[in-house]
């Protein structure tokens, strides 16, 4: 019997975690830095054992910007969230018209906490001061090329937590809007092609199958 199909039935018999597993399949990592300019580039070099269990030397380049967090907040009474609105050059380089986003409250971590952060983030693109938020889930938005993770939040929010205008920090160079919409209304965006920005999306879709205050006619 050929030694690499030895190695994959074996493979099969295995009793551990997946996750353990994973680890088992990958080794001889090396990595040269390609750019630090604003966060870090690098291409990596490893060998991967492939399901007929042979093994294969492998190259990819990881982007890693830290790990974020991102927050939906709506309003219980008026059946309103608040969303952003700013441009994203990525995006305008990629075929969107304006390059202007509609988008969840988000930030990246930066050494916080991820509820820490999405507080902070919060008042500071919304003008809003939560406290009670909930984490809901987290997700890798692009595991191809990028190590970040996003903590999922919602709160609820109102008029009496509203401490200032938002719109970002003028020293970081945003320039964000501040939007109150229907959530219906922000639902239908999604299937107009309004609402494009992938952890947007997500949030709403989880308010729509969680959230009963909002949906209820």
């Amino acid at each position: 019997m050929p030694w690499c199909f030895l190695i994959s039935w074996n493979r099969v018999l295995r009793t551990e975690p997946v996750l353990e597993m994973s680890r088992q399949f990958i080794k001889n990592i090396h990595k040269k830095l390609l750019s630090n300019n604003w966060y870090t580039l690098h291409n990596y070099t490893f060998d991967f054992q492939a399901d007929d269990g042979c093994w294969q030397q492998q190259k990819r380049e990881v982007y890693d910007r830290g790990n974020g967090a991102t927050i939906l907040l709506y309003n219980r009474e008026k059946r309103h969230i608040i969303l952003t609105r700013q441009f994203r050059l990525p995006s305008y380089l990629n075929g969107h018209r304006s390059g202007l986003l509609i988008e969840t409250c988000a930030g990246l971590l930066e050494g916080d906490s991820p509820e820490h952060c999405i507080k902070k983030e919060t008042e500071e693109e919304t003008g809003y001061k939560v406290e009670a938020v909930k984490k809901v889930f987290q997700a890798y938005m692009s595991p191809g090329a990028v190590t970040e993770i996003i903590h999922f939040f919602i709160a609820e929010y109102s008029p009496q937590m509203k401490v200032g205008k938002g719109g970002g920090l003028a020293h970081e160079q945003e320039n964000i809007e501040v939007l109150e919409l229907k959530f219906d209304e922000a639902y239908a965006m999604i299937e107009r092609g309004e609402i494009v920005d992938a952890k947007t999306i997500m949030l709403l879709q989880y308010a729509k199958l969680n959230i009963s205050c909002l949906t209820a006619k």
